[in-house]
């Protein structure tokens, strides 16, 4: 099950500015809703900017979707 699959569409993250993400509004469901672990969630975090799905910000505390991750959330 994917992360994005976990959540129904109500609760899903709205981007702040320039279409980021602050890395806590990930973070929080991703541990305690889906009950994984901290180690778990920097590595989808990895994952998903080695996929080219998602840019991190310098200071780590936004993330943003790139093109190809689109349609995840859709």
């Amino acid at each position: 099950m994917s992360y994005v699959s976990a959540i129904p569409a109500h609760q899903r993250i709205p981007p702040v500015q320039d279409g980021r993400i602050h890395i806590e509004k990930i973070n929080a469901p991703f541990l305690f809703t889906l009950k994984a672990s901290g180690p778990e969630f920097g590595a989808g975090i990895k994952y998903a900017i080695e996929q080219g799905w998602l840019e991190m910000h310098e200071s780590g505390t936004y993330v943003r979707l790139l093109s190809p991750g689109q349609d995840l959330l859709e």
